[in-house]
């Protein structure tokens, strides 16, 4: 291994430590899938460690695989439709499962965005780059998953 390359893996590792469980939460709310979860998040971060350095942005690069990855993986097994008509979300302890509960509501983009943007914690920018849309797009997602969350917690108000 050489030095550049035994230098990323410790980027990759510190990475791991920083951001993995908080991904491994944001798509768990996306999949409503721990096992699904968990295969996203291994598989995002040895796709990071077999691309290595050429990478420029490893957070951004992890996050974006790990939610490409999950969504593929749904589309195979048929599962975007079904999470969005109705499966029962896996309530995560630190999570109220009223906020999954409404999240499986929303449409998957939707339900991506307001997971990086409010769960996770990333700013417009930085969920677009994850996401690989613009900014605008992602404000966009947000606004309509808002008005979407407004209504349905209007309905179950009612």
């Amino acid at each position: 291994m050489s030095d550049s390359s035994a230098e990323f893996a410790g980027v990759v590792e510190d990475l791991y430590r920083r951001e993995g469980a908080r991904l491994w939460r944001s798509l768990l709310g996306y999949t409503a899938d721990r096992e699904l979860a968990t295969d996203a998040v291994a598989e995002a971060f040895a796709q990071a460690l077999r691309r290595g350095a050429v990478i420029e942005d490893p957070k951004a690069w992890v996050w974006r695989a790990g939610f490409k990855i999950a969504s593929g993986e749904l589309k195979k097994r048929g599962r975007l439709r079904a999470i969005e008509e109705g499966d029962q979300p896996v309530v995560e302890s630190q999570v109220p499962g009223e906020l999954f509960e409404l999240l499986r509501r929303l449409p998957a983009r939707q339900r991506a965005v307001v997971l990086l943007r409010f769960y996770a914690g990333y700013s417009t920018s930085e969920v677009a780059a994850i996401s690989g849309c613009t900014p605008g797009t992602v404000r966009m997602h947000l606004s309509q998953a808002r008005r979407r969350l407004r209504r349905l917690l209007e309905e179950d108000d009612a």
